[in-house]
């Protein structure tokens, strides 16, 4: 960063305050509007508003006067999307953001850094969870003296709402970007875990549910090029770091799976790479601002210098996004281990009188260690694709989400009698308690098939489209981000009607006189379920759910998949 700022006009906040200190969300709006009305390099816009009404603020950078998507996507520049404070308690994203940019526009000790890239940086993404600013909204972090909450105002946590767009902030977010389309996105965070020494480290999604290509650019500008860079400007950088058990590091690290709710995990099945930063809590504010700017700077850097390489590949992995015969779409890690270089502290283990546990003091002397990394994921649910789905007018929420994900889609101007592919849903079992304000179900499925009436205004989603990934992510019910496991549909799970005990009674005895043979089926389910044996209304819906009287869309998935071309309405 800049050198001896503190006392000139253009000193951030942080920079001001001897990094004690980020700004509040007026300040930082101030310095938004100072930045762009001192400098033609950066155009300030705000792109939504807030659950409580507050303007979500973007400063576009460009060099060369490019401000809006048709000029970005007409002058051929690499569009980066750089986003801090989505967990508003880690601010470090927002004030190497406002450094970087500073140099970039004012000092211009960063000049030609955007000669070929048009910059999106959102300051502060959850803005009213900001304003939830106290000393004690992060007990693990080492400053600044007071930072956001990470959640919204509604408990809602942003980086959990990329799929389910709950929030006024992700659609608005959804909106920013279907209008530029970027071709890069880096998430600026805070970590938390174990004590090391790196002061920054990153990841991004590395399973067979991205597009490979993607995946060998990020291996490339990212894991080399850009770490070495970031390394050489005096930081100590790491792969991101979760600890299998952080009082024994021998035992080594575990990857992660980040699915499609979280930011990283969304952009990727977009068809464009994603970079998660985490700086490391324990270091003080001044060396994770540091290490967040010149992994910015040296990110920013390699695109500009290649911007053709980036565009060209985002543009080749949306073209074979609905190629592929079938789609990965959860995965878990293997026993596979590599071995993993760690930059730690010394530390002693001790029982603790307190918790019962072990407890673990780090000291303050380097210790390395090779350790395990278990970083290899395996496939666990692939789905052929159909050639379209078809999403029932009734079920609007679904399809106002979709809308906000910009996917196309097609209605229907009348009723139509379809054949399709289906799901029932098995084995459902229910959480105790609610995640990210919705009730998660567990199931399994059984395929189905039928020829299913759609109302008029129906909407058939074709798979053939550059975000196909998407679509399989949220309609196939098995995907873990899928609108079924959101808790979309919810009420199919309901039984709504259901049957007096004596009215069961007699319906019994009318079903066995009429089919013997299932008095011995009764008999062998309750002789080998001692739930059903000793509940005498379970033994009567025995019979009512085998007969005509039973709701037979009760756990039936609504969503239909058009399997052929010739199936398709007219639309």
């Amino acid at each position: 960063m800049t050198n001896n700022t503190s006392s000139s006009e253009w000193a951030t906040y942080a920079e001001q305050t001897a990094y004690r200190e980020t700004p509040s969300y007026v300040d930082t709006i101030d310095f938004c509007r100072r930045l762009a009305a001192a400098s033609d390099v950066i155009e300030f816009q705000c792109f939504g508003k807030s659950g409580q009404g507050r303007d979500l603020p973007l400063l576009v950078g460009s060099e060369t006067g490019t401000f809006t998507p048709a000029a970005a996507k007409s002058d051929k520049k690499a569009i980066v999307l750089i986003q801090a404070c989505i967990h508003s308690g880690e601010p470090d994203g927002k004030d190497a953001g406002f450094a970087l940019l500073r140099d970039l526009a004012i000092t211009k000790t960063l000049a030609g850094l955007l000669e070929n890239v048009v910059l999106l940086f959102i300051p502060i993404y959850n803005t009213d969870g900001h304003e939830r600013s106290s000393p004690y909204n992060r007990i693990n972090q080492n400053g600044p003296v007071s930072m956001g909450w990470r959640t919204t105002r509604t408990y809602q946590n942003l980086n959990r709402d990329y799929m389910k767009a709950d929030t006024p902030e992700t659609r608005a977010w959804h909106a920013l970007w279907n209008s530029w389309e970027p071709d890069l996105f880096i998430d600026c965070h805070v970590s938390d875990g174990a004590d090391y020494r790196s002061n920054i480290t990153f990841h991004y999604e590395r399973h067979a549910g991205i597009d490979p290509e993607i995946i060998e650019w990020e291996r490339d500008v990212f894991s080399h090029r850009v770490a070495q860079a970031t390394a050489a400007a005096g930081n100590t950088v790491s792969w991101y770091l979760e600890f299998i058990d952080n009082r024994d590091l021998p035992l080594g690290m575990k990857d992660f799976n980040g699915p499609p709710r979280f930011s990283t995990g969304y952009v990727p099945v977009r068809n464009r790479p994603a970079i998660l930063i985490e700086t490391h809590m324990l270091k003080d504010y001044r060396s994770r601002v540091k290490g967040t700017y010149d992994f910015l700077h040296a990110a920013l850097n390699e695109v500009n210098r290649d911007s053709k390489r980036l565009i060209d590949l985002c543009q080749r992995a949306s073209e074979r996004a609905h190629t592929r015969p079938s789609y990965p779409l959860n995965f878990e890690l293997t026993d596979i281990a590599t071995h993993f270089d760690l930059k730690a502290f010394d530390y002693t283990t001790e029982q603790s009188e307190i918790s019962g546990d072990l407890r673990v003091i780090y000291g303050n002397q380097p210790l390395d260690l090779t350790v395990p990394m278990y970083e290899t994921l395996q496939t666990t649910i692939s789905i052929e694709p159909p050639v379209s789905y078809v999403v029932p007018v009734e079920w609007s929420e679904v399809i106002e989400v979709l809308t906000s994900h910009g996917l196309r889609l097609q209605k229907l101007a009348g009723a139509a009698s379809i054949p399709i592919e289906s799901y029932r849903f098995i084995d459902v079992e229910w959480p105790s308690a609610p995640f990210e304000g919705r009730h998660m179900p567990r199931f399994n499925v059984l395929k189905t098939t039928e020829v299913r009436e759609f109302a008029a205004g129906s909407v058939i989603v074709p798979f053939a489209q550059p975000l196909a990934r998407l679509v399989m992510n949220l309609l196939e019910p098995q995907a873990p981000d899928s609108f079924v496991h959101w808790g979309f549909f919810n009420a199919i799970f309901e039984e709504k009607e259901y049957g007096e005990p004596y009215v069961l009674e007699q319906l019994a005895r009318d079903m066995i006189a009429s089919s013997p043979s299932l008095l011995d089926e009764f008999e062998a389910a309750v002789k080998a379920n001692p739930e059903l044996a000793n509940d005498s209304y379970e033994r009567l819906k025995y019979f009512y759910k085998r007969s005509p009287y039973w709701d037979p869309q009760m756990n039936l998935y609504p969503v239909g998949r058009i399997r052929s071309a010739l199936d398709l309405p007219g639309i």
